[in-house]
């Protein structure tokens, strides 16, 4: 593979993804467990005896320790990034989140996990990490440069801290791109229309929807709206918070007071949830504390009660961004379902009710799996910026501005600079004056937001223009230039024009890490580096061992496994359990060689099995017929020869 590759990321709140460019098609790259979502999880192991920093483990493997040690284990923080104390008090209600106690007011809120404490974005770069090595592994080169997609309504704060978590993952981030952008980024590979598109993201911790022109290759948004607080986090939740209180009820046991049995009961619902989208009713089962169990049957129309409340939140937002683009849902040509839980049936049909898409003879676009469309089509994004195939060379991505920017005026008002949905890159430029006599200093107050009065909107920055020569009020002629990049951050300069004073600032959010923060921790990543590669190594072995465990597990199982004669049987069955002895233990060297041969001892156990599928295939059929059949039979990788691959 070619060096210098760019990668497209989509760090989502539940699962993250990454994705490049195959020829002329977005592809997902699997991480080593052979799946495409990594779960946005991240695990702190048991401080080591010999006082050396814990290990820390992301995706899966954290997932699983979750019901165990909840309180060495974080998910969903994207609901924390970029924000302050006071903003995440909510979340800490639903979440097993601890803060340390020691974080004041304005300081990046740091989470307690185990002996250790993390920032938001910290978390996040061990995600992004590992996303990175999964890409790495794959090309077996480095990657260094991404593309990473952020909720369309991700203010300033919350797209800095995702580029600063970049940044510490060792990734050079070339553009943050909103995700329902990518999404229709990723639809627009396949079909080159003219027209009017909704995109419907509703993910596990945000909903955003946005309005987009396709023309000539051209996307243009024309406008967007959302909630960073709403998405199928919200509906676990609900169904979560009905379930304590019954057991409550019914059982007299306070499940908040065992945060290990909530986990359990926090699965239990999600996997209820999921259930219900293709059956008709889902079933609770949960061994209590009290040794009891608490036993439910919810069907999907009961479901489809509880949950409309969260799903009619996203009706407003909708309607909001259909007006700010000055058009009715008739004039939707195409709806793009992206997130997880657009999944739901009931998602769908208000989608289709709000868009009056049945009345019109059309479906809303399901085509790509909603879990993995912003991912693809931020890998398309980042062959637009790598310029790196003929198919995307033509393409241009017009993105905007979520929320207004403007500065304090007299009496508190807001002065709006640039207006939501303007397209971005973007500058403006407003000319001010003094409001007093002699007045040498103008104190630049930069705000967010859409609400008529400076202290109702978000603060961003704070800068003092000085040395103003001193004039009558009315005289000094100030101009205050705003420009957004293409990422979305802001930078503000002002100048006075009689005497050419000026002073400017590059917007830092309230709550994000400063360049001092940022390059400490990347430090720190360099110290632990030889440490932790060692450690992931270790971790990565085992995983390899566990998936090869698990198929020759079901070996007996497989007709096959007859044909073997009896100390070939014997052979697998005594490389398995060398292979599970030594896989817990720190020899990596064991690990491997023990792998190594329970992969020889399987080969001819793979290739009886492969004789199988390729007899059935065939059997009673014409030549044309099962060399159709042989395309679908024999390419596809048996779970005993997928052990081979590194």
């Amino acid at each position: 593979m070619a060096e210098g590759r760019v990668v497209g990321i989509d760090l989502g709140t539940t699962n993250s993804l990454v994705a490049y460019m195959e020829a002329d098609k977005p592809v997902v790259i699997p991480g080593v467990d052979g799946s495409n979502l990594v779960p946005s999880v991240v695990a702190l192991d048991p401080m080591p005896a010999d006082g050396n920093r814990p290990t820390v483990t992301v995706g899966n493997s954290a997932r699983r320790v979750l019901i165990e040690t909840p309180e060495r284990v974080i998910y969903s923080v994207k609901r924390l990034m970029g924000r302050g104390l006071e903003e995440v008090q909510s979340e800490l209600k639903l979440f097993p989140f601890r803060l340390a106690d020691d974080v004041e007011a304005g300081e990046v809120p740091r989470v307690q996990l185990g002996e250790l404490r993390f920032t938001p974005p910290e978390i996040s770069a061990y995600i992004l990490r590992q996303l990175k090595r999964n890409a790495e592994r794959f090309f077996g080169s480095p990657v260094t440069q991404a593309v990473i997609t952020v909720p369309a309504y991700f203010n300033d704060a919350q797209r800095q801290a995702t580029k600063d978590a970049g940044r510490m993952a060792g990734l050079e981030v070339l553009r943050l791109v909103n995700e329902p952008t990518a999404a229709a980024l990723a639809y627009g590979l396949d079909r080159a229309n003219v027209g009017t598109i909704a995109v419907y993201d509703l993910g596990g911790g945000t909903f955003d929807i946005s309005i987009l022109k396709l023309n000539d290759g051209i996307f243009e948004v024309q406008s967007t709206n959302g909630d960073t607080h709403l998405g199928g986090d919200d509906i676990d939740n609900l169904l979560l918070a009905i379930a304590l209180d019954e057991i409550y009820a019914e059982h007299g046991v306070d499940l908040r007071k065992h945060p290990s049995a909530v986990q359990a009961l926090r699965k239990a619902a999600i996997d209820a949830k999921i259930s219900l989208s293709n059956e008709q009713v889902a079933r609770f089962d949960i061994e209590l504390p009290n040794g009891d169990r608490y036993q439910r049957e919810i069907p999907r129309d009961v479901f489809e009660q509880l949950i409309e409340p969260v799903l009619s939140r996203t009706v407003g937002p909708c309607k909001q961004a259909l007006a700010d683009a000055g058009i009715t849902p008739e004039q939707i040509d195409e709806v793009v379902m992206v997130g997880g839980s657009t999944r739901i049936p009931a998602v769908r049909k208000l989608v289709d009710d709000l868009f009056h898409l049945a009345a019109r003879g059309k479906k809303p676009h399901i085509e790509l799996n909603p879990d993995e469309v912003v991912a693809l089509g931020a890998a398309v994004q980042a062959d637009i910026l790598a310029g790196a195939s003929k198919t995307t060379e033509e393409m241009l991505l017009l993105d905007v501005t979520p929320l207004s920017l403007g500065i304090e005026a007299l009496g508190g008002t807001v002065a709006r600079i640039i207006q939501r949905n303007s397209t971005i890159p973007a500058s403006a430029t407003e000319h001010f004056t003094t409001g007093v006599d002699g007045q040498t200093n103008v104190a630049i107050h930069v705000v967010q937001g859409e609400r008529e009065l400076a202290a109702d909107c978000r603060s961003l920055a704070r800068f003092d223009l000085k040395g103003i020569p001193p004039m009558s009020a009315g005289l000094p002629r100030i101009e205050v230039k705003f420009l957004i990049d293409a990422d979305g951050i802001l930078q503000v300069s002002a100048r006075e024009q009689r005497s050419g004073q000026a002073a400017q600032i590059e917007v830092k959010p309230t709550y994000g890490l400063t360049d001092e923060q940022v390059e400490s921790m990347i430090l720190d990543s360099f110290d632990h580096a030889e440490e932790d590669f060692a450690k992931r190594l270790l971790i990565e072995a085992r995983n390899e061992a566990d998936t090869i465990l698990s198929a020759v597990e079901r070996a007996p199982e497989n007709p096959a496994w007859q044909q073997l004669r009896g100390e070939e049987q014997a052979s697998i069955m005594a490389a398995q359990s060398r292979l599970a002895s030594v896989k817990q233990g720190d020899d990596l060297a064991s690990i491997r060689e023990a792998t190594a041969a329970l992969d020889l001892a399987t080969r001819r156990f793979a290739e009886l099995m492969m004789d199988s599928a390729v007899t059935t295939a065939i059997r009673g059929k014409t030549m044309d017929a099962a060399d159709e059949d042989l395309g679908e039979e024999v390419t596809a990788p048996h779970p005993m020869a997928r052990a081979e691959f590194k």
